[in-house]
């Protein structure tokens, strides 16, 4: 799996400012949103959670080879299983989940694992946030735009609340592509609601995204 832009947005744009001791990052691909965080935070334990076989492999190799490999550690189970027991909670929940909700399958199972809802429905992930999240937890996705209306309506349930929104844009004149959202169990009437735009060009990235992602490139 390529690192994908929403990796890296939801990496660099999660807040931390309730320095997480123990993070939780579910559906980890290749693992790269918890070594950003990794990156980011001082916290002693940062847990993955994977359930395609090869996506753990890599993950696995990579915080291996990490400069923070002793404090990663990637399961390789589905969201379900993981559940089951909880024996931790923690600080900060984050996840890029898959998200296509169409009703067709590509040919390869894999990608279908990758990408289409049905590998972890929304109502799953919010309620195993719930079941997960420290007190004082935040939880963090990225989501498609269209998604964000019936996400919220369901975090709102589990009285998990919105702390922070950024509504992400490919261009100055493309539509909302995706949204950046964080939750805690304090309701918080007043938080903040911002837009990104990520290119004016082709690679002509803006300001914004630069000083949001610059620390995580090696050209930028």
């Amino acid at each position: 799996m390529k690192i994908g832009t929403d990796g890296v947005l939801l990496g660099a744009w999660t807040p931390i400012t309730n320095n997480p001791i123990s993070i939780l990052d579910i559906g980890t691909g290749t693992g790269i949103i918890a070594l950003m965080l990794a990156q980011r935070t001082n916290a002693e334990q940062i847990d993955a959670l994977e359930i395609d076989e090869e996506a753990y492999e890599q993950s696995v190799d990579n915080f291996e080879n990490s400069p923070w490999s002793d404090r990663l550690f990637c399961f390789h189970a589905g969201l379900d299983e993981f559940i089951d027991e909880p024996e931790d909670e923690y600080d900060l929940i984050i996840s890029n989940p898959p998200f296509y909700s169409e009703d067709y399958k590509t040919e390869s199972a894999k990608r279908d694992l990758a990408r289409f809802q049905d590998a972890m429905p929304f109502e799953d992930l919010i309620e195993a946030a719930d079941l997960l999240l420290s007190e004082n937890g935040i939880f963090s996705v990225i989501i498609p735009f269209k998604e964000e209306a019936p996400f919220l309506a369901i975090t709102k349930e589990y009285e998990l609340y919105p702390i922070q929104i950024t509504r992400v844009k490919g261009t100055p004149t493309t539509e909302i592509k995706r949204s950046l959202l964080a939750f805690s169990r304090k309701e918080n009437v007043d938080f903040p609601i911002d837009e990104l735009i990520i290119e004016t060009a082709r690679h002509i990235y803006t300001p914004e995204y630069v000083e949001l992602t610059t620390d995580f490139y090696l050209k930028m």
